[in-house]
């Protein structure tokens, strides 16, 4: 039977289907593979937040924490792919992330903030979505894996939130995050033929 865990962040506009919990249990070694690619990718925008702002000290400190977290889920992950004999291989993107990426303006600075926001709306589903792994995967010492790194999304969704929250005002951030999210879950309608954390 299927189970939702903890409420999801309320930034979501809407909760993961049953068909994403049924199509990622009944193909983990993807999903774990495929779970490594975001955490690089994770790592990634962080630092490439820090070379585009170099001058937001107060963003460059806390998004260093989170590239150094990440890197290490990387690895966590990429352990949970050798005890599998599963070899890291590239991956087609589903396109969630190239969907919300349209949605950035190109002109700063509300590139900023709608990169600090696009990417803790990724950060939030990823948490809910880690979440539901945790609750259904049939697999007890894997369940507890994604048990273990729920929090840490949440964590990073609240920092990319309080760093726009810091740089914009918060009527500002509260609307263009309402339209974001939106989108977010739009995208996330249609269930991708291929599963991935965010098909």
């Amino acid at each position: 039977m299927l189970s939702s865990p903890l409420p999801t962040i309320n930034a979501l506009k809407q909760p993961t289907s049953d068909a994403w919990i049924e199509q990622a249990i009944a193909n983990l070694d993807i999903i774990l593979l495929d779970h490594s690619h975001c955490e690089r990718k994770a790592a990634g925008v962080a630092i490439n937040f820090m070379f585009r702002y170099p001058s937001n000290s107060k963003m460059v400190r806390e998004l260093t924490a989170i590239a150094r977290e990440e890197l290490e889920h990387f690895e966590l992950v990429n352990q949970w792919l050798e005890r599998r004999n599963i070899r890291l291989a590239p991956l087609s993107a589903p396109p969630y992330g190239a969907g919300l990426k349209t949605q950035v303006r190109s002109q700063e600075p509300a590139r900023f903030l709608d990169n600090l926001l696009v990417t803790g709306l990724i950060e939030a589903r990823s948490h809910e979505r880690l979440g539901l792994l945790a609750a259904n995967c049939p697999e007890p010492e894997l369940a507890k894996f994604y048990r273990a790194l729920m929090a840490s999304e949440a964590r990073h969704f609240g920092t990319y939130w309080v760093l726009a929250d810091t740089y914009f005002e918060r009527e500002i951030v509260m609307q263009r995050l309402d339209e974001l999210a939106i989108v977010e879950s739009e995208l996330l309608a249609t269930l991708h033929p291929e599963p991935r954390i965010h098909s």
